[in-house]
């Protein structure tokens, strides 16, 4: 009796919108530019954060505020950052920014973030190829003198997580060294707290701290970067320390390849600890009816919608749904790129046709 009840509630569609959970699938394969080899900096994560109060200018009267954002630039291979201050939430500030960054860390080969519209317009003004999951599948990355964008589907930020937990540390960071500011911020004054905290989340483990004497230091992005962890050769063996002092590029060549053995070794196999979304679920399928979850709005009042369209990964897995909504009031329909974990599935394609 148990099980036909259960089997019941499952079925009831009333039930599924009052209970039903969000989607979920089992997590993906890191992409390849979070695990191929190359210059820090060469693949880019990419948002905005802030805004902040600062003091303009001083006059007479008293003073002028104004406000100021954050463009964090993340590697998505060293988890080094960088960060630029810009002062409006334009396409023409974010490109200033980004040539800054281009110029201080050289030329970037893929850029990724979410669907901002200072983004969006930046690679039209930059000649940026960007890739839109909408576009159908990913396309091959193109040749390696051209840059490419590509945008994470609307209302994923989770897709983006690899940067979105370095701009928490970085609010963190920011807060509790605001607290022992005294008197008005000025720009210089934010500047300089963003080189300050660019140094402290770039000095960050990478890695557990190991208990062995003789492994002292920990592996962080700023020795990936300026390769200079502590005392010359403490790290090599003495194979490699024959070769080393040969001559310049050899040291630079031996230092290079010692980290990205650590790196690959101590860092690569931490990245996928599935902790969550750690078994395979049925994939949404054309046809499926669905509820799609709106923040903005009580669970009763979220939108019912078709998916027309699937957009799988490179393991076949379903993440991202295009959904054709009708709204209350609106005369035609609209479709909308969403991941399944802003939609609870109602009635599932194979099922016979049920009164809604």
């Amino acid at each position: 009796m148990k099980r036909l009840v259960r089997a019941m509630i499952y079925e009831c569609v009333k039930c599924r919108k009052l209970r039903g959970k969000a989607g979920t699938q089992i997590m993906s394969e890191l992409p390849e530019d979070r695990v191929s080899p190359g210059p820090p900096f060469t693949s880019v994560g990419v948002d905005v954060f802030g805004p902040w109060n600062i003091v303009a200018r001083r006059t007479r009267g008293g003073t002028s505020n104004t406000k100021r954002w954050a463009v964090l630039y993340t590697c998505l291979t060293t988890r080094a950052i960088h960060i630029e201050v810009i002062e409006e939430l334009s396409t023409s500030s974010f490109i200033n920014a980004t040539r800054r960054f281009i110029a201080i860390r050289g030329p970037v080969r893929l850029f990724r973030s979410d669907k901002g519209t200072n983004f969006v317009g930046a690679t039209d003004c930059m000649k940026i190829d960007a890739i839109n999951v909408e576009d159908g599948p990913v396309r091959q990355l193109l040749n390696d003198n051209r840059t490419c964008w590509i945008f994470n589907s609307p209302h994923s930020s989770h897709m983006g997580g690899v940067w979105e937990r370095l701009i928490g540390v970085v609010r963190r960071i920011l807060e509790s060294m605001f607290v022992d500011v005294r008197g008005d911020i000025t720009h210089e004054v934010l500047t300089t707290f963003m080189a300050e905290v660019c140094l402290i989340v770039n000095s960050r483990p990478l890695v557990p701290v190991s208990t062995d004497p003789e492994n002292p230091t920990v592996l962080n992005p700023t020795m990936l970067l300026t390769q200079k962890p502590c005392e010359e050769g403490q790290y090599l063996d003495e194979i490699s320390l024959k070769d080393m002092y040969k001559a310049q590029w050899r040291r630079v060549q031996c230092l290079s390849d010692m980290f990205w053995k650590r790196w690959k070794i101590e860092y690569i196999q931490t990245l996928q600890q599935r902790k969550k979304w750690s078994t395979s679920q049925r994939d949404f399928k054309v046809g499926d009816v669905v509820l799609v979850i709106e923040d903005n709005c009580h669970r009763n009042n979220w939108p019912m919608g078709i998916i027309t369209e699937l957009y799988p990964s490179k393991d076949g897995h379903v993440r991202k749904v295009m959904v054709k909504l009708n709204r209350t009031g609106e005369s035609e329909s609209k479709s909308y790129v969403r991941p399944i974990t802003k939609i609870v599935q109602l009635i599932e394609h194979e099922d016979k046709c049920i009164g809604l």
